[in-house]
């Protein structure tokens, strides 16, 4: 599985925004409406504990310090303080002050019970992101503990809060260069915990599936066939539809064709080389053929990711039931 989720690395780039500094009493709690466009809000615990809570009556997690959540589709949730009943309707004397071009928000002048550093982060690639689709409604990943992965992420944690509270030159923009590295940490964490539950995770997972998502992941401009895709996984076609159908719906090639327009996307928006060179690096024999798929699954062209146009709701519907369609 490590070698895919390398593979993968493109479409889990974030971009973080640290926004608010909290520091709370024993009784306190803050609403958090859905995000919009695509952002995912997080909560890092810096010192103390906390609960956050999903939709009324749908879930409640308990949050200690060196705890990190992300709520990946913008979920509405409150968090509150960890003696706070659920449900709790109360300002509880909460107040906003500036930190540098961080805001502050407290209700005590004592030491905290609960100290947090919250945001917002967004996937480069979320409208079309395989991974972010199997993603569930919120991740909890936690520093403590003593493996070499939960003291990297605690590493990053610590430097993150020095850099907000020390107040030196260009501390926000160090801070949020971290907090990238931090988030996609987070995210391959989850991925290797819970790598059997549903869609690309589960193939990724899958020892004979997860072979051919390597491979093509490895050769993207492969003129993949289906016989192939059967022998890099050892096993007969039959067998290899039919762990992709159970997985994410789709055939091999199928899933192969979403895949290499994911690619192409992330390379679009991260490097600077012409449209027909990034089609070719994905199996795409001309510009036009590329631009004609390009359009059927996200409703615009190429070339209109990098002059910034916007894609609008309507051009993903139709993106989307394009995708479904040629399914």
């Amino acid at each position: 599985m490590d070698d895919a989720l390398t593979g993968l690395a493109p479409m889990l780039r974030v971009q973080p925004q640290l926004q608010i500094v909290c520091r709370f009493g024993e009784q306190w709690a803050s609403e958090h409406a859905p995000e919009t466009d695509q952002w995912a809000p997080f909560h890092l615990v810096t010192e103390g504990s906390c609960a956050i809570d999903l939709a009324e009556g749908e879930r409640s997690i308990t949050l200690s310090a060196g705890d990190i959540a992300v709520l990946p589709h913008g979920s509405r949730h409150t968090v509150r303080g960890a003696g706070t009943p659920a449900g709790a309707r109360n300002n509880f004397g909460i107040r906003a002050s500036s930190l540098g071009p961080l805001t502050l928000k407290t209700n005590t002048d004592s030491e905290p019970e609960a100290q947090l550093i919250c945001g917002r982060l967004r996937f480069e690639l979320a409208h079309h992101n395989l991974i972010l689709a199997a993603l569930p409604k919120i991740i909890v990943v936690s520093s403590s503990g003593s493996s070499a992965a939960a003291l990297r992420l605690r590493t990053l944690v610590a430097v993150i809060k020095e850099e907000i509270e020390g107040g030196r030159p260009r501390a926000l923009a160090i801070a949020t260069d971290l907090a990238s590295a931090l988030f996609v940490m987070v995210v391959r964490a989850h991925l290797e915990r819970e790598g059997t539950h549903g869609g690309v995770l589960r193939l990724l997972a899958h020892r004979q599936a997860g072979r051919d998502v390597t491979a093509m992941l490895s050769d993207p401009a492969r003129k993949w066939v289906l016989d192939d895709l059967a022998a890099c996984a050892n096993t007969s076609r039959a067998s290899l539809v039919r762990m992709f159908h159970q997985a994410v719906g789709q055939s091999p090639l199928a899933f192969l064709a979403e895949l290499r327009l994911d690619l192409t996307r992330s390379k679009l928006s991260t490097s600077s080389l012409p449209v027909a060179s990034i089609a070719a690096e994905v199996g795409y024999g001309s510009e036009s053929a590329f631009s004609r798929a390009y359009h059927r699954r996200f409703g615009s062209r190429p070339g209109e990711l990098r002059r910034g146009a916007p894609v609008t709701a309507a051009d993903r519907a139709a993106g989307r039931a394009a995708g479904r369609k040629a399914r």
